[in-house]
């Protein structure tokens, strides 16, 4: 080891110039991660593989500026010199450094890191008067001449720069390593990639533009950044997430605050952020420092609903009252992403490219500004979605500066459309690789899956002791949980079994399979496809606990007083079962209620022994309802919320196309299967939180804000009700109580509200809060976690991993791996919350696009499907925001238009539009014109036309106009959870069973023999059944996010999940 000096020149937090002499050790032996060596390095972990033809060592600038490019899979070899890392650390910040570190660590991509600084005979110490510049690309030269010397010459080294002086210098003093530039690289060895080559371009277009923006500033400068981590220590910044008003985007943002950060006592909701300078070039999403400004000059958000998104108004009329209001002093990190935008009208690219090829795009997200690129191609994508992502904001820039990444597809065009809210929402779901699929286990007709004798050793076979079923949606085939349910000798004591899909058996902690899950998180459900987090043989197939198939699982089995069901003694382990019955939720409600019912699985067997089955399995589907009201009982009695969300399911036929929109009708044995599964979350919770206090995987719902509740108080109290927000007890009982005999449908809305309300459960890492901070408020349980879904979620694999570990320890058994600390797991729970939300969104966001292509090509004006009862629950300043049961959906109803024009009532209660003036009250609204005063209540049915309203550059989105102020029809037959419509459904809901029974009979048909993939569920990783919609559990995560559906809401309505 050789000690040398190492001069750095720094900046003090004063500005000055400052120079540090560090000690610095030098090595002869650092590990080169190559499989060619021959001088037998140490090298640990991820090596580069023997089949690429080339080693790649790009230099700082290319690192620095042209990461995306390196990032393609394609590309195979490249080392990543300790000197280029460090540029990018000091000169793009911490999230492209983040990125590169993944970028590395990721084993599906053939990359290393080199320390070349480290090793004696690469390393350069920078030379008298040498430019930084200049010192950067000989130190990775030096990297690459000894890689070639390292290797013996075994194969070619290849240094890219985008330097043409480099190239002059250095492409002739080795002839092992060639240099040439990044777009020669490109051209000559990976010809093939094209969309490499064309990202290249759009980046270097746009590196070259980048200083051509006027000298005049059109924003303040940023604060440095020491300044700002010295005022929010102080308390005069405030540090906190910029949330935009997508109804409002020129105008209004919020300012979600960092509770730790929050030291002004007088803030206690979101700060208001008013119009564009004030946000001074920040980015939906980006964290920031705010200051907030004087008191006299606080406003408030807008109270009326956003007649068009690109027409905005700032004046002040319609206001709330002022609330705290700030400017954005400098930005703490750039949360930017890929964003996907349309190009504008030829007429107005051929007016802003006249000087340059710099285009205005305008993103989807109606939440981004509009985004300057560089492009020779504005006319040829004039009808296409394409994918940019954000260079640079200057402050002599009204909008920021970016560069194209690729063509996602035409506009308008399902597939397009879809891919661009999967982008939207950075959800990348690409096929599973090749590598990843050979870790499968095989199962198939030649070479059928079996149970290894060895593992039933370890196991509790549980196939001929155990009446096991499972109750999912029609047409289910990620099948994660089982129940049983018995009585033991004796007859005092029952016996409670949840039975989860054994998924860590098969995907191993640290394996491919195991990284990619780990990256999705979560199998994704849009309205006519999913994206399953594992592949098909283990998801569908191997992992799925299929009717009369052997299967490994994780079970949770309670030993209960048969009187009490207090619990006397509880189990956990792996288990081996074989499902007797695949129930589906309609099937299993029926044998609950004594009605004929055929189940496939008794169709054989002559009539005495099918009667006396069927008797046993309706007896167990009876004994285990009587235990889920007995648990929903104990967990009311602690407060727990029973809320409402809004599903729907567009039933789509063979090509595709939407044929209705159906709501979700509730059943009894929906609550009956929730409370089992949240019944072994709560005590897997228990058990894990028991053994590893400081690193388990929980869940918890902190309670929500009490501001939230605010339209909730307000619309209860104008229907004669009082609602209680100080405790879920109070809420759950004042909501219970909240009921109108003559319209169910108060009772739903109110509950819809208090939805609203709730914050996001999320996961945590027990050794990052107090005990206290654990409590699940919706739930009414003090400790929580995911166990029963590990085919779908990310998070339940985990805690099955922990609870092995926990039941190993109990037998005294040392764990083969250590388990991820306290840090590595909050992480990782991190990670998990930010792609549930991203699925959330991106499932709500897919409903919507699906509901405009229903009514899309209906005329609002013949055809009687785009007319539907509606009943008000919010009053805006111009208008009202309504719900339709039929369908579902909820939207704004405008009374006053853009021309100034009102809504009239006429005698006979059909509406036209006239001049005339509006006025708002808490639980009304009034128009007055020359032919009266028409008033809409809180709470009243009135009739509405459906139309579609398109959009060049955003998501098409329905329009709600009200042509009567009574209602369409009765509203017990609009009101989905009357008496009336659960014996009788409509004919729309008639065609959905029907077919639904279609796909059950052909799926029955193939059970009889080993489920073979086909080639959508190999290569595109989702279900073939025709009904598609159905596979997303009837039990799930409740409410989506749904920040102010239709403007002037804020940031603030948030929702939380039922089953948590």
């Amino acid at each position: 080891m050789i000690k040398t000096e190492k001069v750095l020149h720094l900046k003090s937090s004063r500005g000055r110039k400052v120079r540090v002499v560090r000690e610095h050790y030098l090595r002869e032996h650092v590990p080169c991660f190559s499989c060619l060596c021959q001088a037998d390095c140490a090298n640990d972990g991820k090596v580069l593989s023997g089949d690429a033809t080339h080693y790649v060592v790009p230099d700082a600038c290319v690192v620095r500026d042209f990461l995306e490019i390196l990032e393609f899979r394609e590309l195979r070899g490249i080392i990543f010199t300790q000197t280029a890392c460090l540029a990018v650390q000091h000169s793009r910040g911490r999230r492209q450094y983040n990125r590169l570190r993944s970028l590395l660590k990721d084993p599906r991509h053939d990359c290393v890191l080199f320390a070349n600084e480290f090793q004696e005979y690469s390393y350069c110490p920078r030379e008298k008067g040498e430019t930084q510049d200049k010192w950067q690309t000989r130190c990775v030269y030096h990297a690459a001449v000894w890689y070639h010397n390292h290797l013996a010459g075994l194969t070619p080294v290849v240094m890219i720069t985008e330097d043409r002086a480099t190239v002059a210098e250095y492409s002739s003093l080795n002839a092992g390593v060639f240099v040439i530039s990044t777009q020669e690289y490109l051209q000559t060895f990976c010809p093939e990639m094209q969309a490499a080559q064309e990202l290249y371009c759009s980046i270097s277009q746009a590196l070259q533009e980048k200083e051509s923006e006027g000298a005049e500033r059109e924003y303040t400068e940023h604060l440095p950044a020491e300044v700002l981590e010295a005022g929010i220590k102080s308390g005069r910044y405030i540090q906190g997430t910029l949330n935009v008003n997508k109804h409002r985007s020129q105008h209004e943002a919020f300012i979600r605050l960092e509770g730790s950060t929050n030291k002004n006592a007088e803030l206690n909701s979101d700060v208001f952020v008013c119009g564009s300078k004030n946000r001074n070039r920040a980015v939906h999403g980006d964290m920031v420092a705010l200051e907030l400004l004087p008191k006299s000059e606080w406003r408030g958000r807008t109270t009326a609903l956003a007649n068009e998104p690109t027409e905005e108004k700032s004046g002040d009329e319609m206001r709330s009252q002022p609330m705290p209001t700030g400017r954005v002093v400098g930005i703490l990190q750039r949360n930017w992403r890929d964003y996907v935008v349309t190009f504008p009208p030829r007429e107005e690219t051929q007016s802003q490219s006249r000087n340059s090829q710099r285009i205005l795009v305008t993103p989807w997200d109606q939440r981004i500004p509009k985004i300057r690129i560089s492009t020779q191609q504005a006319d040829a994508l004039q009808d296409f979605r394409v994918v940019v992502r954000l260079d640079s904001w200057e402050s002599t820039s009204v909008y920021p500066n970016g560069h194209s990444v690729r063509v996602l597809g035409r506009a308008g065009e399902l597939e397009t459309e879809i891919q661009t809210i999967l982008l939207e929402n950075s959800i990348h779901v690409s096929p599973f690789s090749e590598a990843q699929l050979r870790e499968m286990p095989v199962n198939s007709m030649e070479s059928p899956w079996g149970v290894d004798p060895v593992e039933l050793g370890k196991r509790m076979d549980l196939r001929n002791t155990h009446l096991v079923f499972s109750i999912d949606p029609l047409g289910c085939e990620d099948v994660d949980d089982t129940l049983s349910v018995r009585t033991l000798p004796g007859g005092d004591r029952l016996e409670l079994g949840v039975h989860i899909a054994d998924v860590t058996h098969f995907v191993k902690e640290g394996s491919l399979t195991d990284l990619e899950a780990r990256a999705r998180a979560t199998t994704y459900y849009l309205a006519d496809r999913r994206y399953d987090m594992l592949p098909a043989v283990l998801s569908a197939d191997l992992c799925s606990l299929l009717g009369g198939m052997d299967r490994y699982a994780m079970s949770v089995i309670w030993e209960l007083d048969r009187r009490t069901l207090d619990v006397n003694r509880v189990w956990y382990g792996r288990t081996l079962i074989r499902s007797s019955y695949q129930l589906h939720y309609e099937l299993a409600q029926a044998l609950l209620n004594g009605e004929e019912a055929e189940v496939q699985e008794l169709a054989h067997l002559a009539p005495g022994e099918r009667d006396a089955k069927l008797a046993q399995l309706t007896q167990a589907l009876e004994t285990l309802t009587h235990l889920a009201r007995h648990l929903r009982a104990q967990r009311d009695i602690g407060g727990a919320l029973e809320l409402e969300g809004v599903e729907v399911r567009a039933q789509l036929d063979e090509e595709r196309n939407i044929t209705a929109l159906v709501p979700r009708q509730p059943l009894e044995v929906h609550e009956t299967v929730a409370e089992c599964m949240i019944y072994a979350n709560h005590w897997v919770a228990r058990k894990i939180q028991e053994s590893f206090p400081q690193q388990a995987l929980l869940r918890h719902h902190p309670p929500p804000r009490q501001e939230f509740f605010n339209q909730l108080i307000d619309s209860a109290k104008a229907r004669g009700f009082t609602i209680d927000t100080r405790s879920n007890k109070a809420l759950a009982d004042s909501l219970d109580q909240a009921v109108d005999p003559q319209d169910p449908l108060v009772n739903r809305m109110l509950r819809v509200m208090a939805t609203q309300a709730m914050s996001n459960a999320l996961y945590f890492s027990t050794g990052s809060c107090s005990q206290d901070q654990y409590y699940h408020y919706g739930l009414a349980l003090d400790s929580y976690t995911h166990f029963t879904s590990p085919i779908r979620r990310y998070a339940d694999i985990i805690v099955h991993r922990l609870l092995t570990a926990a039941v190993n320890l109990d037998k005294g058994l040392e764990p083969s791996k250590p388990s991820a600390n306290n840090k590595e797991l909050e992480e990782m729970a991190h990670q998990v919350n930010n792609k549930n939300r991203a699925a959330q969104q991106a499932q709500k966001l897919s409903t919507e696009l699906f509901q405009c292509l229903y009514f899309k090509d209906k005329d609002p004006q013949t055809d009687k499907r785009c007319v539907a009862d509606a009943v008000i629950y919010s009053i805006r300043a111009n208008g009202m925001l309504v719900f339709i049961p039929l369908y579902g959906l909820k939207g704004a109803v405008y009374l006053k238009n853009r021309e100034g024009q009102v809504v009239s009532v006429r005698s006979g209660g059909s509406c036209e539009w006239q001049s005339g003036s509006i006025q708002r009250y808490l639980d009304h609204i009034s128009t007055t014109c020359s032919s009266g005063t028409s008033t809409f209540n809180l709470f009243d049915h009135i009739t509405v036309c459906i139309s579609v309203q398109p959009s060049r550059c955003h998501s098409d989105t329905l329009h709600l106009e009200v042509i009567s102020n009574r209602p369409h029809r009765t509203v017990e037959a609009q009101n989905p959870l009357s008496q009336a419509q659960a014996r009788g459904r409509s004919q729309l809901v008639e065609e959905v069973v029907r077919l639904a029974e279609v796909a059950s009979q052909q799926a029955q048909e193939k059970a009889t023999r080993a489920p073979k993939l086909s080639k959508e569920e190999r290569e595109f990783r989702q279900s073939k059944i025709p009904n598609l919609y159905s596979l997303l559990e009837e039990v799930r995560e409740l409410a989506l996010l749904d920040l102010s559906p239709c403007g002037g809401l804020g940031t603030g309505a948030q929702v939380l999940a039922t089953s948590a």
